[in-house]
């Protein structure tokens, strides 16, 4: 899915120290990421819904990559999983992105240095994961900013990519993203597997993602799922069995 230009604001840098921009006649109503998933396609989206994705370089899908798929990781906070997670990733020469907070960032160092070490992307989740349409734009502004520069400061690395918390977003939000110099990710597949209370064992994982698998697929997992961790390795070498190639969000066309 690609994305177009906006002119409704100035393109700035993620550093939004100087951004004098108004946003005040733009949507801000909160719209919550969701779909009826389908076995082996993608998930159906109003084209209005698509045109707004695309105008704010926002993506869910790579409609260009037959036989692609992008896998991506919220990361919230550690849960003891993630670096099986990475072991997996590594054995198997499988690119991913993490999407992290702050409270993450600082507290689990090592892992983050080992994501990108490892060639994996970091991604901004904001410092501390608020719902998004419900802010102003310039607490939404310092989010994402406030993050990459402890990213930059800390790691070396800045952020690129950018998911809004609780997958909630409005056409405003997409709109200051874009104009930080992000790219927003959605997804176009993902289940409830962040309740570490309900986890069902490795099985339950592996045939709750492989069955949804589809050209261009965003899939998103949560890193403190045991089932994910446990089922990786199944599910990817499933995916590449069928024929699939795991690719990197920098390769998003």
């Amino acid at each position: 899915m690609s994305g177009c230009s906006s002119n409704t604001a100035d393109t700035v840098s993620n550093d939004v120290q100087q951004v004098n921009v108004s946003y005040d006649q733009m949507n801000n109503e909160g719209i919550g990421w969701g779909f009826v998933r389908k076995k082996g396609a993608p998930p159906e989206i109003p084209n209005s819904q698509k045109e707004v994705l695309r105008k704010y370089d926002c993506y869910y899908i790579d409609e260009n990559a037959p036989k692609t798929l992008y896998l991506t990781f919220d990361e919230g906070y550690e849960n003891g999983y993630t670096s099986k997670i990475l072991d997996v990733l590594e054995q198997t020469s499988t690119p991913a992105a993490f999407f992290v907070t702050g409270p993450y960032l600082e507290n689990q160092q090592e892992l983050v240095h080992r994501m990108i070490d490892d060639g994996h992307i970091v991604g901004n989740h904001t410092v501390n994961h608020p719902n998004l349409p419900k802010q102003s734009v310039e607490t939404e502004q310092k989010e994402l900013s406030d993050l990459n520069k402890m990213c930059e400061e800390m790691y070396g690395v800045s952020m690129k990519y950018m998911r809004p918390p609780e997958g909630e977003y409005s056409e405003r939000v997409l709109a200051v993203a874009k104009d930080m110099g992000y790219r927003t990710i959605l997804w176009s597949f993902a289940y409830k597997d962040w309740d570490i209370n309900m986890q069902q064992g490795a099985d339950y994982a592996f045939n709750q993602v492989t069955p949804y698998l589809h050209d261009g697929a965003v899939l998103l997992l949560h890193a403190v799922s045991s089932d994910n961790a446990n089922a990786l390795e199944d599910i990817i070498n499933y995916a590449k069995n069928e024929g699939y190639t795991f690719k990197s969000l920098d390769e998003l066309q």
